[in-house]
């Protein structure tokens, strides 16, 4: 009976077709993109809009939760050095929103925690209007990596039953 061989690991780099065309559309502005920077910013102000009014869900938690993450990567890359309070803040109000929403299923937030993810949300937006696309990538690529690698600080610690 022939054995098997281990499958290969190796899997290839995606390529750059347009290496002129990525260079010059990471060096452009986000705010140049106008389309798609008001998408982004109608979804995060949207889903905040729904828990302030108490109706918020996992869906809309997890887009708050990412438009965080990425005020924090960017606060870490050096955009709004001078708000790393309104980072911290934020970031502490969405955890006890996210740690009380999962014990009773409803996120329903606190005046200290509505003000503070709407300065977070503020900061978010004025970050959004200086950085490049390049940036933003780099922000993105940073927040996987911290995802993948178990770095990230849980929204929900879980207890393991022993």
């Amino acid at each position: 009976m022939p054995t098997m061989r281990k499958r290969s690991s190796y899997r290839p780099k995606g390529m750059v077709y347009d290496t002129m065309g990525y260079v010059m559309e990471s060096l452009t502005p986000v705010a140049a993109h106008g389309s798609v920077l008001i998408d982004l910013k109608l979804k995060n102000h949207a889903a905040l809009a729904t828990t302030t009014h108490g109706r918020a869900d996992r869906k809309t938690i997890d887009v708050l939760i990412a438009a965080l993450n990425m005020t924090e990567v960017l606060y870490q890359m050096g955009f709004g050095e001078d708000y790393g309070s309104l980072v911290k803040a934020g970031m502490q109000a969405l955890k006890s929103l996210g740690a009380r929403g999962a014990a009773s299923g409803r996120f329903i937030m606190k005046s200290e925690e509505m003000a503070a993810l709407n300065e977070a949300m503020e900061l978010h937006d004025a970050q959004l209007e200086v950085i490049t696309v390049k940036d933003m990538e780099n922000a993105l690529h940073h927040i996987h990596e911290t995802i993948k690698h178990k770095r990230a600080t849980p929204i929900v610690v879980k207890e393991i039953n022993t």
